[in-house]
């Protein structure tokens, strides 16, 4: 019983306050298994490898946008666990939040679901979610094809939410 507590407790370090899942991020892909990756992205943002590193959400080492995240420390004040929690859900600032950028496309999909079956169930659903049909690797939300085997789409994230990513890996790009 305690094993499958402390278990639980660590999925939960992968559980974003906002409803995002922590282990289909760039960054906490880049961390924990792509170094390569993680160079690309300290290029791209300018940053320095070990200031990029993220251990997800509710771990020591975050990186750098989640370190600054207003979510998480409104989350601490109010003593609640996620954002669908809050009497105040959904707050204009998690509304601005989600329509950021594509790979937040379900939040709310995602804070409902961890209200109604809680945040291990979901965490089990969202693995599948962001798995390759072909391999079972987990992948980004920008990851199209899948990081290992090539498959395409790279999850059944991407395939739902393609469109939108396509346009925002452009934008990006300018």
């Amino acid at each position: 019983m305690r094993e499958e507590m402390s278990c639980k407790e660590q999925d939960k370090t992968l559980a974003a306050v906002c409803g995002l899942y922590c282990e289909a991020c760039s960054l906490y892909i880049a961390t924990k298994e792509d170094p390569a990756r993680l160079t690309a992205l300290a290029k791209m943002f300018q940053l320095p490898e070990e200031e990029m590193r993220c251990y997800g959400c509710r771990s020591e080492k975050r990186g750098p946008y989640c370190t600054t995240c207003r979510m998480f420390v409104c989350a601490a004040e109010r003593g609640i666990d996620f954002c669908g929690d809050c009497d105040e859900y959904p707050c204009d600032m998690l509304k601005a939040f989600q329509a950021e950028r594509p790979h937040r496309a379900e939040l709310w999909e995602d804070l409902e679901r961890i209200r109604d079956v809680g945040y291990a169930q979901w965490m089990t659903e969202k693995r599948e979610h962001y798995a390759c049909p072909q391999c079972a690797t987990l992948n980004s939300a920008y990851d199209l094809k899948c990081r290992k085997c090539g498959e395409e789409p790279g999850s059944a994230f991407t395939a739902r939410n393609r469109e939108a990513i396509e346009e925002a890996m452009q934008r990006s790009r300018k």
